[in-house]
């Protein structure tokens, strides 16, 4: 490797990041719009039932995942992560196949989110451009990352600490609607009427399984924040066992309120897949309107608008950090390891920020055709992220068995290996595979459909076979991976 590519500057990034900021960053990244808008659309669906078996199993499998980048960045914590990883502990075309897949994933969710943010503002001011809105949120989201981590932490705090604040409301609410306290008791009625609890049986659980898999993408940004965490032995292992219980009870909870209030044939539910624009059917809005929330739609707009600008927000740190790490690795120009005095990565956030606003800006051209096929290889990539995560970390505890180390070594550890990373594996495979199988369930095959869904795979592999061709890579022998823990303290 260039050493060029690796010494371009004295500066480090600053560990700013604390305990607190780890806690919402995690959390913040598996509540959005998967659970404030698409939680009807599941219901109906699959039912109140299929949407709780959906959600706990997805569930399941981001815990083991969480575990398993919680392991690797305790014990390796660096800016871009499991690019890092997968190139240590799996073969460097693998890292970099896996980190410029990250980094345009999560820049083109920056685009999608300067869409879906000027649509919400359509709610209040339907008269004013919708690229106003979304170059003011772009200038915000931008400044907020441009300052220093420390005010990208507090942000994300601040965003995330708005949506739990919400689901609180909404879990407390539905309680006392549930028992009969400011409404009538609906009792067991909508868990029995009609097909339910489970509607349209293993088929409509396993579309439920997208939707809840794209819901929960997100939580692997702690492990890009674990370069930057002010002490990451102690504050990354404290977010991720937090983090599993309380999705479980916001995602669980949700669903059994929802299952509870609202039938699953009622037609608000059924225009769920309208989109994010029409906050009225949102079951947040249903049920706090049906509690005599004033104002309840205008609320729950305003907290979606949260969840997409903390989206945006993420996106451009998360997608930031990737293109600095693999700049440090010599996967990248080495202009983008570059630091301001605060430790901020600037040509690389200015790049992350203009391919984002150029994928927005597609979305204004030729009916946004481009734009649209952009979203569909980004919606791919945050499952090949969850697949190379499970195998990095797979691959990294059998070379610490082939090397002969003690496992004392590591200061966390994660649950039930090998099942963990082999289950998650199994599972994101499932999701990957099922992401538009009706294509070829009809008389026909329906290819556009088909290429559609499927189309960030053969990018992944072009550019994974690519490197590998150019440079001649190998998997790494399990003798011969780099165990040490050399980092910047």
């Amino acid at each position: 490797m260039d050493t060029n590519h690796v010494q371009t500057t004295e500066k480090k990034l600053h560990r700013s990041l604390k305990s607190r900021h780890m806690n919402m960053i995690a959390l913040g990244g598996a509540i959005g719009t998967g659970l404030f808008v698409a939680g009807g659309e599941v219901v109906s669906t699959a039912g109140p039932g299929g949407a709780l078996v959906a959600y706990g199993f997805i569930g399941l499998m981001v815990y083991f995942l969480m575990t398993s980048l919680g392991e690797m960045a305790t014990y390796l914590p660096v800016p871009g992560s499991f690019g890092t990883y997968a190139s240590r502990y799996v073969d460097p075309a693998f890292g970099f196949a896996l980190g410029w897949n990250y980094w345009f994933n999560w820049a083109i969710t920056l685009a999608a989110e300067l869409v879906a943010g000027a649509l919400i503002m359509k709610y209040w001011f339907p008269d004013i451009p919708a690229i106003v809105w979304s170059a003011l949120f772009l200038a915000g989201i931008f400044l907020m990352n441009y300052l220093s981590t420390r005010s990208f932490g507090e942000s994300e705090y601040f965003f995330a600490s708005m949506k739990v604040i919400t689901v609180f409301i909404f879990l407390f609410v539905g309680t006392m609607l549930i028992l009969g306290i400011g409404g009538t008791s609906p009792g067991f009625t909508n868990w029995t009427t009609g097909e339910a609890p489970f509607v349209g049986g293993f088929g409509s659980i396993l579309a439920i399984f997208m939707v809840a898999g794209f819901s929960f993408q997100g939580t692997e940004l702690i492990g890009v924040a674990a370069g930057e965490s002010e002490d990451p032995e102690k504050n990354i292992p404290k977010a991720i066992h937090s983090i599993f219980w309380r999705i479980l009870v916001f995602y669980i909870g949700a669903f059994i309120v929802i299952g509870f209030l609202i039938p699953y044939n009622d037609p608000n539910l059924l225009k769920a897949a309208e989109g994010v624009e029409n906050v009225s059917i949102s079951p947040f809005t249903l049920v706090l309107d049906r509690f005599g929330f004033a104002f309840a739609a205008s609320f729950i707009n305003a907290i979606i608008l949260t969840a997409v600008l903390s989206a945006g927000n993420s996106g451009l740190y998360a997608s930031t950090r990737m293109l600095y790490a693999m700049a440090k690795n010599g996967k990248a120009p080495a202009v983008f390891t570059k630091l301001n005095k605060h430790g901020v990565p600037v040509p690389a956030l200015l790049a992350t920020a203009a391919f984002g606003l150029f994928a927005f800006l597609t979305s204004l051209i030729g009916e946004g055709t481009a734009y649209n096929w952009l979203v569909n290889i980004s919606g791919m990539s945050g499952f090949i992220a969850w697949l190379g995560i499970a195998i990095a970390h797979y691959r990294f505890r059998r070379a610490f068995h082939a090397q002969g180390r003690d496992l004392k070594e590591i200061p966390f550890k994660a649950s039930l290996f090998p099942f963990g990373p082999i289950f998650a594996f199994i599972l994101c495979l499932i999701i990957i595979a099922g992401q538009n199988y009706t294509a070829f369930t009809g008389d026909e095959i329906d290819w556009y459909g088909a290429s559609v869904a499927y189309i960030g795979i053969p990018v992944f592999l072009a550019v994974y076979l690519g490197y590998k061709w150019l440079r001649g890579t190998k998997m790494v022998p399990l003798k011969d991976v780099d165990l040490s823990r050399d980092y910047d303290k």
